[in-house]
């Protein structure tokens, strides 16, 4: 299973602006919908195709309302998320799923709220440690060339 899980931008209950808007809520209708992190929406999809497919369905949604659309794609990684754009590529084959790893965001995790993002480049295999805050626990998200350089 892949999972989404779109972030709320702050000020906005995402899961009212999502569900109460009938063609949101027809996307979202044949999943399980759950919230990992404060102000998220989470579902499980059967495929890295479906949801890529679910976040382009959801773009007008995403554009007003969302501060982060992740995709865990199992295949790729089992705790680290893509990036919308590069969950993107790697279904369109543009970059293989092996090279997705060296740039990265890591949110920070406080009160189960993702907070300020760090971006750091993976050296040597290593993840350079959060260190914009004291925190819970961190997200890390795979993030594409031109989201980790523009």
């Amino acid at each position: 299973m892949t999972r989404v899980c779109l972030l709320g931008d702050p000020g906005v209950e995402l899961s009212y602006e999502l569900l109460s808007r009938e063609t949101a809520r027809d996307a979202l209708a044949t999943y399980r919908i759950e919230e990992p992190f404060e102000n998220s929406v989470a579902v499980d999809t059967v495929s890295l195709g479906a949801a890529v497919s679910l976040l382009n369905d959801l773009d007008w949604y995403l554009v007003r309302f969302v501060e982060e659309a992740l995709v865990l794609e199992p295949s790729v990684s089992a705790d680290e998320w893509l990036s919308r754009d590069l969950a993107r590529e790697v279904r369109d084959g543009e970059v293989p799923p092996e090279e997705t790893d060296q740039r990265l965001k890591v949110f920070g995790l406080v009160d189960g709220r993702p907070v300020e993002p760090l971006f750091v480049r993976r050296r040597q295999g290593e993840t350079p440690e959060y260190d914009l805050r004291d925190v819970d626990e961190t997200v890390v998200v795979r993030v594409s060339e031109s989201e980790f350089s523009g």
